[in-house]
């Protein structure tokens, strides 16, 4: 998906006029109501849908679109991926990454020890905590935290991180 930001999946339908139940998957959920169109790439094709209307039920965007009118049309779009082009992304303060840019990344430690790269990325309440792992050594969890995370160099795409004791035991 490269171009693209997922910013939600189709998790089935609400009502019998089409509108599709999504579980947004980026941190802004109001973002969908600042769109005109938003693209769903489902097994393999993307088609590009026009926004009418954006409402919310508990955890879920409700979303519908003008080339869909019925519940039988928005069964079809079910598992689908929402993306948006890159343009469209919400900008970024300083030492904010977007998460898919950080998968992969090569974790170097301030001693310059090859620690992994990043497998995973947890969201919880209070920071990130990032998944690295070393091939055929054990994963291990770094906080995304000031005191931690030195520098990231997305250009190379590498992490230069501080070990806090404990962490890797």
């Amino acid at each position: 998906m490269e171009g693209y930001f997922a910013i939600g999946t189709i998790t089935g339908t609400h009502g019998i006029r089409g509108t599709m139940r999504v579980f947004p998957t980026t941190q802004d959920p109001s973002r969908f109501e600042r769109l005109k169109e938003v693209q769903v790439e489902i097994r393999g094709k993307r088609e590009t849908f026009h926004i009418q209307k954006v409402a919310y039920h508990k955890q879920f965007v409700l979303l519908t679109v003008k080339e869909i009118t019925d519940i039988n049309q928005a069964e079809l779009y079910k598992t689908g991926i929402l993306l948006v082009p890159d343009s469209q992304a919400i900008p970024l303060e300083e030492d904010e990454y977007y998460t898919r840019d950080l998968y992969g990344m090569h974790v170097l430690s301030e001693e310059g020890e090859d620690l992994g790269e990043i497998t995973q990325i947890f969201e919880t309440g209070a920071n990130d905590v990032y998944a690295v792992q070393k091939e055929g050594e054990k994963e291990w969890l770094l906080p995304a935290i000031k005191d931690c995370i030195l520098s990231v160099d997305q250009e190379k795409h590498v992490m230069m991180v501080r070990v806090l004791k404990g962490l890797r035991d």
